[in-house]
């Protein structure tokens, strides 16, 4: 029997033809945006999600995560999931026949529109636009790859999408894949107190954020400006625009280029 995956935040009680592990419930809290995480690693689940907003938020049930233990699915006594990469070379691949599977066993589960996401240093970049669509779809399933990653055919078959945390390799995808979800779960309604914070947040207006200050007003000889603290809201509002710009031209003229281009 397959076991149930791993699941975090509130717990809800549903009718289902899926086995599942004695005295375990399948979670399923209705409308709430799902991450489903297929991994070799789900004790690394939640990680850092588990605290601050991001943790609140699971207990809350204002996101849900499930994790699918990649070992489960494996071939044999030992559980095999990779093999030698055909052709010859170093390192080890996923199978194909093992991630049908832990693919399949996800997929059931999922509502309403969630993209099948594989993190891979060959995919697009993940930027705060994606955040904001994946924010606005039910939830995400993202395959963690390890090894020298997974079979191409699985790509091909379940028309995966590739993403990229940046340009540079890691040993797997859980970090990337935590990454990611905080940056999408912290857009979702109710997460933040103030949703004004979101508006104002690098990226957010494809400008890099303005400097922030507070207390005390003078610290080792360094002052607040004075336009901070004159009151005047609509002196303040075009400061920060100007330091924004700034700091956006000088340090990511690409960002500054798209930005002129709008």
């Amino acid at each position: 029997m397959t076991k149930a995956p791993r699941a975090a935040g509130r717990i809800a009680v549903r009718p289902t033809l899926q086995p599942r592990e004695l005295m375990t419930d399948t979670p399923d809290i209705a409308g709430a945006w799902t991450a489903q995480i297929i991994t070799l690693f789900p004790q690394a689940f939640p990680g850092v999600l588990g605290e601050s907003l991001t943790g609140k938020a699971l207990q809350d049930g204002l996101w849900q995560l499930q994790t699918f233990d990649l070992r489960t699915y494996g071939i044999g006594k030992h559980r095999n999931v990779d093999d030698t990469p055909a052709g010859g070379g170093a390192g080890m691949v996923l199978r194909a026949d093992v991630l049908e599977k832990a693919i399949k066993d996800a997929r059931t589960g999922t509502k309403g529109v969630a993209p099948l996401i594989y993190l891979s240093p060959r995919g697009r970049r993940f930027d705060q636009a994606m955040a904001r669509d994946w924010a606005r779809m039910d939830g995400v399933t993202m395959l963690c790859g390890r090894f020298e990653g997974v079979d191409e055919r699985v790509l091909q078959h379940f028309g995966i999408q590739e993403v990229s945390l940046g340009d540079f390799v890691m040993t797997g995808g859980e970090i990337a894949a935590q990454a990611m979800i905080d940056a999408t779960v912290r857009l979702l309604p109710g997460v933040l107190g103030n949703a004004d914070s979101a508006l104002e947040e690098s990226f957010s207006s494809g400008l890099l954020e303005h400097p922030q200050f507070t207390k005390p007003a003078e610290w080792q000889g360094h002052a607040i400006p004075d336009v901070l603290l004159s009151g005047n809201h609509a002196k303040i509002a075009e400061w920060r625009r100007a330091m924004a710009e700034k700091i956006t031209r000088e340090r990511r003229p690409d960002l500054w280029a798209a930005h002129q281009k709008k």
